[in-house]
């Protein structure tokens, strides 16, 4: 017989859990994978890069805007203004997305700039060994020119300076919150004080 107020054994033995275990023992071998991927890819594409170009972006949401990342591909304003043609642009390696739209004017400036050094920096071949065309690069670069390994320019996060002061003894009298209900206070009546001069000034013109 069921003594007490307990709850009554009313148990879900039967979900069969070992079925909706999901397990990752194959992630070491993925990895390995991706690796001899790679490695394939850039042997296939020697000398050129493995990976491309892209731009600096700025991590979307409160929580990640502040960091820097690669997006998709520069937009087309940003390849106009570094004099980049939009169809040459994949051809010699950096990423295109026509659907991004530049909406600062240090993110343009500095996509820009990366787009120019890379320019500086960059080796074109030519397509037959013997016939040189417009752009491609003189023999003496050829000689010379060695694989990019790993991601291209990689974005680099300047550290701000950090700029170190004496304690006044100003510094230590200073009551920062007083000032700040003080502060507070003028605002909360500066209405009525404008009104109030306002009616003042308008009593000394009668």
């Amino acid at each position: 017989m069921v003594k007490h107020n307990n709850v009554i054994p009313n148990g879900h033995f039967k979900k069969h859990w070992q079925n909706y275990v999901k397990t990752c023992f194959n992630q070491p071998a993925r990895k390995t994978r991706r690796r001899n991927a790679r490695q394939a890819k850039a042997v296939k594409v020697f000398p050129r890069p493995a990976g491309k170009l892209r731009p600096q972006v700025h991590g979307q949401t409160l929580k990640y805007n502040m960091k820097l990342r690669e997006g998709r591909g520069f937009s087309l304003e940003e390849l106009k203004a570094a004099g980049i043609p939009k169809k040459l642009a994949p051809t010699i390696g950096i990423a295109v997305d026509h659907r991004r739209r530049n909406r600062s004017l240090e993110g343009l400036q500095a996509n820009v700039q990366r787009l120019k050094t890379f320019k500086a920096k960059l080796v074109v071949f030519p397509r037959r060994a013997r016939k040189t065309k417009a752009g491609d690069s003189t023999p003496e670069e050829l000689a010379t020119a060695t694989q990019v390994q790993g991601p291209v320019l990689p974005i680099s996060r300047e550290k701000p300076a950090v700029e170190l002061v004496k304690v006044t003894e100003e510094m230590k009298s200073f009551n920062a919150y007083a000032k700040l209900r003080l502060e507070r206070t003028n605002k909360r009546h500066m209405g009525a004080r404008l009104k109030r001069a306002a009616e003042a000034e308008k009593e000394e013109k009668k």
